[in-house]
């Protein structure tokens, strides 16, 4: 995103909070525009997905790394033949990942692409988010869609302008979260940076996550394990908590770039792929 938001700079709002500030525990450096990161709890690995260029670019250089829980890279293009991939979510073993205008499912056990879904009309596919049924659904961005692959349908879900641009997503229950970029304009800036919001699964009512006051151009979003969220802002850079009732905080005032996070609970640490430092940050956050 280097190349279409180099000239951005939005200013994030902060309020109060008990939360800590976190501490870098380790960083694994030596990747390629890293742009998610999830833990697969089964084989107490990370994936990491790599654009590995431009955001857009349907250039095939795209791929996925493998790194120890502790940050080793044990295999940089651990899966390859993508574009530029973004969000990931694990289902069984099955790795879901986002490629601009499809979602790939690679085999864990093989690093190998198991299927591809095409999203016609999609722009910028990018956070991706399973449910305990399986279900999987991917932000465009571009687009104000949300889509959803149920079975072997992949089709939209919801389009609504009220997204405000998702990026991040993340099911609760009976709840999508959604991490918006805020209204965006043609150059992608935005007027009004974004903030969290609840849909309902059921019913795909759109509401406000607690406070609707701005946060940033949000990206990634994990939970902390007690109803709030670590939400991160790519353009201004940094780390931010929200809690339950959706007022923010900046945690770590970070680079542009600060991508879509990831999460080791029992560890509580929150990982941060720093996309245009080509670095995945591991942060101590209680």
């Amino acid at each position: 995103m280097r190349a279409i938001l180099a000239a951005l700079g939005l200013v994030s709002l902060a309020v109060s909070s008990a939360v800590a500030a976190p501490s870098e525990v380790w960083r694994a450096e030596g990747l390629s525009n890293p742009e998610s990161v999830v833990l697969d709890t089964t084989e107490n690995v990370l994936y990491v997905s790599n654009v590995a260029g431009e955001p857009a670019g349907k250039d095939g250089k795209g791929f996925i790394s493998r790194l120890s829980s502790d940050g080793k890279i044990l295999a940089l293009e651990w899966a390859t033949g993508l574009d530029a991939p973004k969000g990931l979510a694990l289902v069984g073993d099955q790795l879901y990942v986002s490629d601009i205008d499809k979602l790939v499912a690679i085999n864990t056990k093989t690093g190998s692409i198991a299927k591809t879904w095409p999203a016609a009309g999609a722009q910028f596919l990018n956070d991706v988010a399973a449910d305990e049924q399986g279900r999987v659904f991917v932000s465009d961005m571009l687009t104000n869609k949300i889509w959803l692959l149920d079975g072997d349908s992949f089709a939209v879900w919801l389009d609504d302008a009220k997204l405000e641009n998702p990026n991040g997503l993340k099911v609760a229950g009976d709840k999508l979260i959604v991490a918006s970029w805020g209204a965006m304009e043609p150059d992608w800036s935005t007027k009004v940076p974004g903030h969290l919001l609840s849909v309902d699964i059921a019913s795909k009512k759109i509401a406000d996550f607690g406070d609707p006051k701005p946060v940033g151009n949000l990206d990634g979003l994990e939970p902390d394990g007690a109803g709030g969220w670590y939400v991160s802002d790519w353009v201004a850079g940094g780390l931010y908590h929200a809690g339950p009732d959706g007022r923010a905080e900046q945690l770590l005032d970070l680079a542009q770039g600060s991508a879509d996070i990831g999460i080791l609970p029992a560890q509580k640490i929150v990982l941060v792929p720093m996309m245009t430092d080509n670095v995945l940050v591991a942060y101590q956050v209680e």
